[in-house]
């Protein structure tokens, strides 16, 4: 019964990804990009937000304020260069090198960060960390 129940499922509920990232929501106001849900993608990625947006202000070249849960860059930013560049920093600072899973921490030791995987424990420097 089981199997004839998976059978009758619509192939977009099988195929799901366990770890999607957020879209950003972001509004052109004059010269300025506002992205308002920077924070909870950098919430559900578990990271600092200083950091993703430190990440961010490097790749797109431009300058980035936090302001009261926003994030303001100083020129026009089309929103999917900015969801590439999340994906990439998802790459690099989220998923596991080991295990490709992304249930890791990043905490800050010395002057590195060192990244933790909970799944397999694997522990490793983020390398070109900014």
């Amino acid at each position: 019964m089981l199997g004839r129940a998976k059978e009758q499922l619509p192939e977009t509920l099988r195929n799901r990804e366990r770890f999607e990232v957020l879209k950003v929501k972001g509004l052109l106001q004059g010269n300025k990009t506002v992205l308002s849900n920077l924070v909870q993608i950098a919430e559900q990625l578990q990271r600092p937000i200083e950091h993703l947006a430190k990440y961010l202000t490097k790749e797109l070249a431009a300058k980035a304020d936090l302001k009261q849960g926003y994030v303001i860059f100083n020129a026009k930013i089309p929103s999917a260069k900015i969801n590439e560049k999340i994906l990439a920093y998802v790459e690099v600072y989220v998923m596991c090198k080991q295990c490709a899973r992304p249930d890791t921490t990043m905490t800050k030791s010395a002057s590195e960060w060192v990244i933790s995987c909970q799944a397999c424990g694997a522990k490793y420097t983020a390398k070109g960390v900014i």
